[in-house]
């Protein structure tokens, strides 16, 4: 009898390892397999990341190409930069802030602050196939109006679309304000001082630096920028650039664009105007 107690003992002992060698197995076989679960998602989110360094990366590369240029650091960039102005705007006619010809079927209102980046977008992106296409064939004219988006300080946002205003007294507002966006500097740095506004000056190929320094203080000038801060406030316009446009001497709308590089949105609405 005690012999046989012994084997059942035993038996049990050995069952009671099996099964816990089995409840260990088990504990591994599921430390395992969470193990692979972690190492899975590990490897998931490190291509997710990978992804979106790649993307930014991307978005970085295109921002600063697109967002070219900047204020010239040799002379050579400085004779670069008047001579692509000089090729986009040279032989149209200018009268105050208006580009092209006054009788123009089309007329298209540019709100924007000078020192908006995302205007620079537009003048680097679909403003030059715009002037091509439809300002040097007579069929659109160009209002350059103000709004003080970007420009942190009321001040300094009058004084430097005062001398943009000032330079259209000579007929040449467009090649300032071309300039001026092609040489933008960083936003928020208080790059615009009074020597950055007659290093533009001097850049004007023809302006007459005396009379455009004289001109700055007509208080003309300086009510057009509050008249066009009105007129912005009309239309419902909080951002720059925002854009009117409409049949010359009739009314004006508001244009819905799709984007500041790509003038197709541009191109459908003068299309559908001059269609009309």
């Amino acid at each position: 009898m005690s012999g046989s107690a012994e084997g059942d003992e035993e038996d049990l002992t050995r069952k009671q390892r099996r099964e816990q060698a089995r409840a260990q197995r088990k504990e591994l076989e599921e430390a395992e397999a969470a193990s692979a679960v972690r190492r899975t998602r590990l490897m998931q989110l490190g291509i997710v990341v990978v992804v979106v360094v790649v993307v930014i990366v991307g978005i970085l590369v295109a921002t600063s190409s697109s967002s070219k240029k900047g204020i010239p650091t040799s002379q050579k960039e400085t004779n670069q930069t008047v001579a692509e102005v000089s090729s986009l705007v040279g032989g149209i006619q200018q009268n105050g802030n208006v580009l092209g010809d006054p009788k123009a079927p089309v007329t298209l209102q540019y709100f924007g602050d000078l020192e908006c980046p995302i205007c620079k977008d537009f003048t680097l992106g679909a403003l030059p196939s715009i002037i091509q296409q439809w300002v040097k064939t007579g069929k659109l004219k160009i209002e350059y109006r103000s709004l003080e988006t970007a420009t942190r300080e009321p001040e300094v946002f009058k004084t430097q679309q005062v001398a943009a205003l000032a330079a259209g007294k000579q007929s040449k507002l467009w090649n300032f304000v071309e300039l001026f966006y092609h040489e933008q500097g960083e936003e928020n740095t208080g790059y615009v001082t009074e020597s950055y506004l007659q290093g533009l000056a001097q850049q004007v190929p023809g302006l007459n630096l005396t009379k455009w320094a004289s001109e700055r203080s007509d208080t003309a000038l300086a009510q057009q920028v509050t008249g066009d801060a009105e007129a912005a406030s009309q239309n419902g316009f909080t951002g720059t650039p925002s854009f009117l446009i409409g049949k010359t001497g009739g009314a004006m709308k508001k244009l819905e664009y799709s984007s500041l590089t790509d003038p197709s949105s541009f191109n459908s609405a003068i299309e559908q105007l001059l269609k009309a």
